[in-house]
């Protein structure tokens, strides 16, 4: 009788109508797999409350809308397509944020389909290497911090190959010349460099030497990007 009452009204007699338990059951995994994300993806990391009670809410979406597919090639597509409307209209996130997405989005479908204890086991495994990831990361920050990109404005007549070498002997172990522009209607030259800072050196101490060689123009000093490091 309570199986009757959830029976799709277009449903056939070839058409297997999933029982009240099976949905409980599957929803009830889901729920519990996106609380595993969402505290996976706290641990040591910023995130708006709005991205986590979305992440803990994801696989049980998922699952309820594979559960209804069931089989239907027809609203397979139609629910890629809408997916799809859903991603163009979001904003881009961190890859890390869009990796998050993509595994509660994996462990919703696996529950969905009906593998309950595979979908657990991989939400546990995927969270723990996350976390061990997150650790990895967090460790290796006090490397990044000397990854610098430094910004010198130099008068045109100063011949900039080595005026500097020196300086950043002292207080580098890297340093690369990476663009040279125009500034200020040609008077001026605005030098790129992307340096890596030695464990004890002091960026105020470099900057106040580098003024004396260039004239107290400008100087700015921030941190270099991932694909400058790369390179």
């Amino acid at each position: 009788m309570l199986n009757n009452i959830f029976k799709g009204i277009f449903d056939s007699d070839l058409t297997n109508v999933i029982s009240v338990t099976d949905f409980f059951l599957c929803i009830g995994t889901a729920l519990l797999i996106g609380l595993i994300f969402a505290g996976m993806y706290i641990y040591r990391t910023r995130s708006s409350k709005s991205f986590v009670v979305t992440l803990a809410l994801l696989p049980a979406t998922v699952c309820m809308v594979i559960m209804m597919v069931n089989g239907n090639v027809g609203a397979g597509v139609a629910v890629a397509g809408a997916f799809s409307l859903v991603r163009f209209r979001s904003a881009p996130g961190s890859a890390k944020e869009i990796g998050a997405i993509f595994l509660a989005m994996a462990a919703g479908l696996i529950t969905g389909m009906g593998y309950l204890a595979y979908a657990i086991l991989f939400s546990v495994i995927m969270a723990v290497i996350f976390i061990i990831y997150t650790e990895i990361e967090r460790k290796s920050k006090g490397r990044g911090s000397l990854y610098k990109t430094l910004h010198i404005t130099i008068p045109e007549d100063l011949d900039y190959d080595e005026v500097f070498e020196e300086i950043f002997k002292d207080y580098t172990s890297e340093f690369e010349l990476v663009q040279v522009k125009t500034t200020n209607m040609g008077s001026m030259f605005r030098l790129t460099y992307n340096i890596t800072l030695l464990g004890n050196a002091s960026v105020k101490e470099m900057i106040n030497k580098l003024r004396c060689r260039n004239g107290n123009l400008e100087i700015t000093v921030s941190k270099q990007d991932n694909q400058a490091i790369m390179l």
